[in-house]
């Protein structure tokens, strides 16, 4: 249970492409579009046992929920196995492996044939459709988008929570520096708010999306995401409309996580332990809250 101060994401079972864009394209405002994947092949046929049976045989990357450490390479794996291997973990006990922005639509381009590209006022990255696999309660840390895309977020086979929250509640979430993340200790579900008080300010945004339903996250809403059931979830992005973003998703491609990982490789551990600590200073500073 969440006890931040979070509302319900708006829902539309169907949507116009004009109001899709005035209403919350244009004033980055998120909603849920509950129809909007009914005439597709995909809302019948995404089922896992469906995913075994025409990609069982694909080596997958996996990635757990354990901290960053300095020996970690950008968005590196955990674990790799084959999907089918992947696929019965899932179904037959909970799990913290996720399958984690991976192209399956390059390695078996039938999916593609199961979805239409929507035409919904977004000009969408072609090249970019991207799986999600996660299994029961496992949870995909707090975060934002390196490429600050608008993203249309749909998920298949069982429910799932997302929590997300605007770019100006950036101030409240202990972001780490030089990521694109928050304190990897936060407990989301159960914030310890005399260990973390500027959560206590933050406000946002939670829906329960099943399956074939779509979320739209504007541009670089903080995002985190909770596998009620096993499932997965594919995300489509169109690149951000604000030029400030563009810039920021520059800034984060070509500098930021290159000087990161330079960073790791000299100093280490005390580099990851040193971005903990101002994640923290700099937070309750900016508010403050020196404590």
């Amino acid at each position: 249970m969440f006890y931040m101060q979070l509302q319900e994401i708006p829902r539309v079972k169907t949507i116009s492409r004009e109001d899709f864009v005035s209403r919350y394209v244009k004033p980055q405002k998120p909603v849920v579009i509950e129809e909007l994947t009914r005439d597709w092949g995909a809302y019948d046929k995404w089922h896992l046992d469906y995913i075994n049976r025409i990609a069982g045989d694909r080596m997958v990357p996996l990635y757990d929920d354990r901290p960053v450490t300095h020996e970690d390479g950008f968005n590196e794996p955990h674990a790799r196995m084959r999907m089918h291997d992947y696929i019965r973990l899932l179904e037959s006990e909970p799990t913290n492996y996720r399958i984690f922005l991976y192209n399956l639509m390059k390695e078996v381009p039938s999916l593609q044939e199961d979805f239409q590209w929507p035409d919904i006022g977004l000009r969408l990255v072609k090249q970019l459709p991207m799986l999600f696999f996660g299994g029961e309660n496992s949870k995909v840390f707090m975060h934002f988008d390196i490429d600050y895309s608008n993203i249309l977020h749909f998920h298949f086979h069982g429910r799932k929570q997302c929590v997300i929250l605007p770019p100006d509640q950036t101030k409240y979430m202990y972001k780490i520096p030089h990521a694109l993340i928050s304190r990897e200790d936060i407990d989301f579900d159960h914030p310890d708010y005399e260990k973390w008080p500027a959560l206590k300010k933050a406000r946002g945004y939670i829906a329960n999306l099943e399956h074939g339903q779509m979320l739209y996250m504007p541009e670089g809403y903080w995002h985190y995401m909770k596998y009620v059931t096993p499932g997965f979830s594919m995300s489509l992005r169109s690149f951000p409309r604000n030029p400030a973003n563009l810039v920021k998703a520059a800034y984060n491609v070509l500098i930021m996580r290159h000087y990161d990982n330079f960073m790791r490789k000299r100093k280490g551990q005390a580099w990851i332990d040193y971005k903990n600590e101002q994640a923290v200073v700099r937070t309750h500073r900016e508010l403050g809250m020196e404590i």
